[in-house]
C-alpha cells in the first residue's frame, strides 16, 4: 500500500481542484513550511472559512486552531512528512463564528516526482459523524459474535448475507457455508414459514411482536420410531426446535423508495419451555376428557356401552381410529368395538363386524405383544412425508399386514388389565399426517385402557350364568 503521493503537474491543477471540491470529507493541504495550499468546499462548509481566506495562511494557528493547541496539532499533522505512513489524530478546531468543533483528522505526506517532501494532505470530519457508524459497527459485531441469541442478516433477495456463530451452531451448519443460501434453506424443515415471515417484514415491516417458529435442524431426526417398539422410547420433539424470533427491517435513510437493504432475524431457543407448556395444556385437556367420559359412562346401563363411551371420548385430538379386541383363550383376539374418526370428528363407536370371529393377527403383531407383556407396545412405519405419494403404497402395505386401516402409519396397543388378568387390548391408530405416539401418549392410552378394562370385566361378569342356589338342610344354622 502506497502511503505517499506526488504533486500533479501544473496542467492538472484544475482537475485536482475539482476532485478536492467534490470530496465528502473536508480536506486541506500544506507545503513543507506549513502554509495552507488547498482548502476544499467541505472544509469551508464545516468551519465557515472560505478557500480564499484559508489558502496562504501559516498553518491553522490563530484562526482555525486555538493558540494553546496549535503546537501539538502542528506536530501531529506535519509529522507525517517524516513518518512512514498516514497519521491519525483527534483535536478541536475553531469555526469562523468562534465555536469549537471536535474533528478526526488523517494526514499523509506528499512527495514530488523526485521523491522530495512536497507537503501534507490532511482530511478531517466531525468526530461525532464517525462515532455513529463506529458505534453501529461495534453493536453489529457484538450482536453477531457475543450475544446469546442467533443473528442472521438476510439481504433484499431473501438470502443470508451474514450469519453469526451462535446462529450457525443453532442451525448445526458450517457458518462459512451459509452466506448466500436462500433463507428457506437454512433450517432442515420449517424454512417455508421462515421465508414467508421474512418476505412480509421486507415488504410490509413488522411483525411488531416476536413469533415462535418450529424448525428442524440438520441433526434432527423428526418422525417416529421405526418398526415395532415397546412402551419405552424417546419422546419430546425429535429434531424440531422452537425458536422465539424477532424480525427487523433495515431501512436505508437515503434509499429514496428503493428496496430495503435487508432484514435482521434474531432468535433464541425456547423449545424446552414451549414443550413444557404444551405438556401441561395436554395434561389438563386429557384429564378433563377422562373426567367427562367417566361421568358419561356412569350413566350407561350396559357395561360395553360404557366401554364404547371411553373409546369415543379418547379419540378427539389423539388418534383417528381405536379398536377393542377381547382375549378368547390364550392368544386369540376377537374384535368387539371399532371407533373411527371421520372428517367431521370422532364417529360413534360401533360393534365390530363380523362379531365373534378371531382377528388374523400374525405372530409378533403389536396387539399380541401387548398381551404377552401385559403392557403397552408402540409401532410406527417410520419418518414419513405425508405429501410424498411414492411412500403411500408402502404405508398401505404396512397397515394391511397388521390388519389396520389403509391410512395407518402409527399404532399404540395397550393391554386391558382387570383383577390381575389380561382381558384383551385397545389399539389407537394414527395416519401418515400425524406424529408417532410418544411416552406421554402411552400414559394416556393406559389410563383409557384401565377404564375400558373395568367396563369389559363388568360385562363379562354379568354374562356369566348365575350360580345355583344351595339349599340348606332343615335345622341348619
Amino acid at each position: 500500500m502506497h502511503t505517499h503521493r506526488t504533486v500533479p503537474p501544473a496542467g492538472d491543477t484544475d482537475l485536482l481542484a475539482a476532485l478536492l471540491d467534490g470530496m465528502d470529507a473536508a480536506l486541506c493541504a500544506f507545503d513543507p513550511d506549513g502554509t495552507v495550499t488547498h482548502w476544499n468546499r467541505e472544509a469551508e462548509r464545516l468551519l465557515g472559512w472560505t478557500g480564499r481566506e484559508a489558502v496562504g495562511r501559516r498553518f491553522l494557528t490563530g484562526w482555525a486552531l486555538r493558540a494553546a493547541d496549535a503546537e501539538e496539532v502542528h506536530d501531529r499533522v506535519m509529522g507525517a512528512l517524516d513518518g512512514p505512513g498516514p497519521r491519525a489524530a483527534e483535536f478541536a478546531m475553531v469555526t469562523k463564528e468562534g465555536s469549537r468543533l471536535l474533528v478526526r483528522a488523517r494526514s499523509c505526506a506528499v512527495r514530488d516526482h523526485r521523491g522530495r517532501p512536497a507537503g501534507v494532505y490532511c482530511s478531517f470530519s466531525e468526530a461525532h459523524r464517525q462515532a455513529g457508524p463506529e458505534r453501529s459497527l461495534s453493536v453489529a459485531e457484538a450482536l453477531f459474535t457475543g450475544a446469546p441469541w442467533g443473528a442472521v442478516l438476510v439481504d433484499a433477495d431473501l438470502r443470508a448475507a451474514l450469519v453469526g456463530p451462535v446462529a450457525a451452531r443453532m442451525l448445526r451448519r458450517d457458518g462459512d457455508a451459509l452466506p448466500g443460501l436462500p433463507v428457506a434453506d437454512l433450517p432442515r424443515t420449517g424454512g417455508g414459514e421462515l421465508e414467508a415471515v421474512v418476505r412480509h417484514v421486507r415488504d410490509e415491516g413488522g411483525p411488531a411482536a416476536p413469533v415462535d417458529l418450529w424448525v428442524g435442524t440438520e441433526d434432527g431426526t423428526g418422525g417416529g420410531d421405526a418398526g415395532t417398539a415397546a412402551g419405552t422410547g424417546s419422546g419430546g420433539s425429535g429434531g424440531r426446535r422452537c425458536w422465539r424470533s424477532a424480525f427487523l427491517r433495515l431501512d436505508a435513510p437515503s434509499a429514496g423508495g428503493t428496496a430495503p437493504p435487508g432484514v435482521l432475524w434474531l432468535f433464541e431457543d425456547v423449545t424446552d419451555a414451549r414443550l413444557a407448556e404444551q405438556e401441561a395444556a395436554q395434561l389438563r385437556t386429557r384429564g378433563s376428557r377422562l373426567h367427562r367420559a367417566a361421568l358419561a359412562a356412569a350413566e350407561c346401563e350396559d357395561p360395553m356401552e360404557a366401554a364404547a363411551v371411553h373409546l369415543d371420548s379418547s379419540l378427539a385430538g389423539f388418534a383417528e381410529h381405536a379398536v377393542l379386541d377381547l382375549l378368547v383363550g390364550e392368544r386369540r383376539l376377537v374384535r368387539r368395538l371399532v371407533a373411527p374418526c371421520g372428517a367431521s370428528g370422532p364417529q360413534p363407536c360401533l360393534p365390530a363386524e363380523p362379531a365373534g370371529i378371531p382377528v388374523r393377527y400374525d405372530d409378533g403383531h403389536p396387539a399380541l405383544q401387548a398381551v404377552e407383556r401385559c403392557g403397552p407396545v408402540r409401532a410406527s412405519f417410520g419418518p414419513v412425508d405425508p405429501l410424498d405419494e411414492a411412500v403411500r403404497p408402502r404405508i398401505r402395505e404396512w397397515a394391511a399386514a397388521r390388519r389396520w386401516p389403509a391410512d395407518t402409519a402409527h399404532g399404540l396397543c395397550a393391554a386391558l388389565r382387570s383383577r390381575g388378568r389380561t382381558l384383551g387390548t385397545v389399539t389407537f391408530l394414527r395416519g401418515a399426517g400425524r406424529r408417532h405416539f410418544t411416552r406421554e401418549d402411552t400414559v394416556y392410552a393406559e389410563e383409557v385402557a384401565v377404564r375400558v378394562a373395568a367396563s369389559v370385566d363388568q360385562s363379562l361378569l354379568a354374562a356369566r350364568p348365575p350360580r345355583p342356589e344351595r339349599h340348606r338342610r332343615p335345622g341348619a344354622g
